[in-house]
């Protein structure tokens, strides 16, 4: 077996319409020369947009090379079966310094009839937001689909949008189907399936610097809809330290938060799994297999190929991190 060890990859930034500059002055990643930059891709195996490894004996080789060449070692026995040799999350980080625009994301099955890929389940945990500053998940009333298209069509649709006012350490799961938008102010860090395919609905009537307004979806977004409300919207979890918490879990991926006040020793050799770790709060170091120690800092994002059984973390200070795996 290769001797694969925890993989860091060089940040894939983008400039938006709706980005500001929280990217730099609260994660610390300088994205110049880019005049803004609206979200990071911190790890992603989108074929057009592979992360590269930035770490170790692989770097410079993109994750998806890399997940071809050791498929079982990368992602475990068990997800090499049912993904062959696609990695199946994207992580990323967003700063919405304006709204974005209200969109929808198709489920698997209408993403594989449309685009040949797979669909769009989410998950969003809050890193920083403005006073005041809010989101949009799913609708306040159930619609029909008619009735969708009547508040669409009178420019009323943001009448029957369900709002959340956010602050650091909020979680919210969207499933694929799921309406919604970031409202301008927030920072989170978004983990999803491996797909870019996003339907947008309503874009504010917002222009480029060209005078152009962007293209809207409206016709494959029905058929994406879920029209249904629902009782929550918000996670509700009460943290405990150095033990993990969930916050979703679901047929696409499961994440906890764990918050570290002591050194935490985490034994997988029972399990054959990838585990993934963002650093949402605080540095601390990691060591694997008793080697050499690494520190991750606020913003870091690291993935733990399923061959590495013993992880320690030693936490400098008060440490916030996510584990996203799928077991």
């Amino acid at each position: 077996m290769t001797n694969l060890y925890p993989l860091r990859f060089k940040t894939i930034f983008k400039d938006k319409i709706w980005g500001g500059s929280k990217i730099r002055t609260v994660l610390g990643k300088d994205f110049s020369p880019l005049p803004n930059c609206g979200e990071t891709w911190e790890l992603s195996a989108v074929p057009e947009e592979p992360s590269v490894i930035e770490n170790g004996d692989f770097s410079g080789m993109d994750l998806r090379a890399l997940v071809a060449k050791y498929p079982a070692e990368i992602l475990g026995e068990k997800n090499f079966k049912r993904f062959g040799t696609d990695f199946p999350l994207l992580i990323k980080f967003i700063d919405a310094n304006a709204d974005l625009s209200i969109q929808v994301h198709p489920d698997d099955k209408l993403a594989n009839e449309r685009h040949n890929c797979a669909g769009k389940t989410e998950m969003w945990y809050i890193l920083a937001a403005d006073e005041a500053a809010r989101l949009n998940v799913g609708f306040n009333r159930k619609l029909t689909k008619d009735e969708y298209v009547d508040y669409l069509n009178k420019g009323k649709i943001l009448d029957v949008l369900h709002y959340e006012t956010v602050a650091a350490g909020d979680v919210f799961h969207l499933p694929a189907g799921r309406v919604h938008y970031i409202g301008r102010g927030i920072l989170l860090a978004e983990i999803q399936q491996t797909s870019d395919i996003t339907y947008r609905i309503y874009d504010f009537d917002r222009k480029d610097a060209k005078g152009n307004k962007r293209e809207l979806h409206t016709e494959q977004a029905l058929d994406a809809i879920d029209f249904n409300v629902y009782d929550e919207y918000k996670i509700k979890y009460q943290a405990e330290d150095n033990i993990p918490t969930n916050l979703v879990d679901c047929p696409y991926f499961t994440t906890d938060l764990f918050v570290l006040t002591d050194e935490v020793e985490l034994d997988y050799s029972e399990t054959d799994m990838f585990r993934i770790f963002m650093v949402v709060e605080g540095d601390v170091m990691m060591t694997t297999n008793n080697k050499s120690s690494e520190l991750l800092t606020f913003g870091d994002v690291v993935l733990i190929p399923a061959s590495v059984k013993e992880v320690l973390f030693s936490p400098l200070g008060e440490v916030k991190m996510l584990e996203v795996y799928i077991p």
